[in-house]
């Protein structure tokens, strides 16, 4: 590639050369910093150093630095750079150049990401396929569906991030196994999210299975989204969620069960009303006032001297939805 001092006439960039070229590496990193500042209102064509620095500069902190001052631009030799950047032998070259990429916004950056999707460096799939999900780039869901048999469950779980921002329906029955079968607790809890992206209940048997999960963390996601599927035959699984070990699945559960307005959750509601932790009583209280049921009154009038000002605030809440 041709340095961009060759062909420049900007007399403050080129007064920079002799720091762009010093033996120093923090001096060549400092000069970077003001090459760009320059290039970015005056001379566009300054990005051409900065490819240069990335690729070929001997000192992993100037490369590092040319790929996060990379960041703003959208141009296709730049994002080819920073795609490139991904299989540097530094670390922290490749973490830059992946932040980098997950910034962009265009499409035709999508374009130029999309094939590293499918690079034999694991650490490289990762990256683009965590820049394609930031895009919302719709020509990924074929990659992205893939990479849900990949070997390295990081991998995994940044595609069914990709299918769950495309709002990918095809992808469900793979979401749906993966939920359930998995070996990976993240990729399992990811996937349970992803499912919400349905609002059908041929999403529910995989929802109640996750429910059931060994992993809290699955059963807590499995719960917050029987909510957001809108499907009120999730009502029972989500009443037997309140007796979950952990309080974090018995909390997203009660919080469905208000979003659902599913009526019969009403005694079990009440009951989570007097619950220890407070809050699960505020979810509780804010539940009870969703379900529009005025049997839920007597129980909210006696909470409302309840020690924790956030349940009191709830109770006021949920009253006023009965009145």
């Amino acid at each position: 590639m041709n340095s961009f001092f060759a062909v420049t006439d900007n007399d403050e960039i080129l007064a920079l050369q002799p720091r762009l070229t010093a033996e120093d590496a923090g001096v060549r990193r400092i000069a970077l910093i003001a090459l760009i500042d320059l290039a970015d209102l005056e001379e566009p064509e300054g990005l051409l150093w900065l490819i240069e620095r990335l690729a070929d500069d001997p000192a992993e902190e100037v490369r590092a630095e040319a790929a996060r001052l990379l960041e703003a631009w959208e141009d296709e030799a730049v994002v080819e750079a920073l795609c490139q950047a991904l299989t540097d032998p530094a670390l922290a070259v490749q973490a830059a150049a992946a932040q980098s990429l997950s910034l962009l916004k265009t499409e035709a950056a999508g374009r130029v990401i999309l094939p590293w999707a499918g690079h034999a460096e694991t650490s490289v799939r990762i990256a683009a396929l965590r820049a394609l999900r930031e895009l919302r780039f719709a020509d990924a869901a074929p990659a992205a569906i893939q990479a849900l048999n990949d070997t390295d469950a990081n991998v995994r779980r940044e595609a069914v991030g990709v299918l769950g921002w495309l709002k990918q329906l095809d992808a469900l029955p793979a979401l749906a196994s993966l939920a359930s079968a998995d070996p990976d607790t993240e990729v399992r809890r990811a996937a349970t999210g992803a499912l919400g992206l349905a609002s059908g209940a041929e999403v529910l048997p995989a929802l109640r299975q996750a429910l059931q999960d060994s992993a809290w963390q699955v059963r807590e996601e499995a719960a917050t989204t029987l909510g957001k599927v809108g499907q009120p035959d999730a009502g029972p699984a989500l009443i037997e969620a309140l007796s979950d070990d952990y309080w974090q699945v018995r909390l997203r559960a009660t919080r469905s069960l208000g979003r659902l307005k599913y009526a019969a959750a009403l005694d079990a509601l009440i009951e989570t009303l007097g619950h220890r932790i407070s809050n699960l009583r505020k979810e509780a209280a804010l539940a009870l006032g969703e379900l529009h049921d005025r049997g839920a009154v007597a129980a909210l009038q006696a909470a409302q001297d309840d020690g924790d000002p956030e349940v009191r605030k709830a109770v006021r809440i949920a009253l006023s939805q009965l009145q």
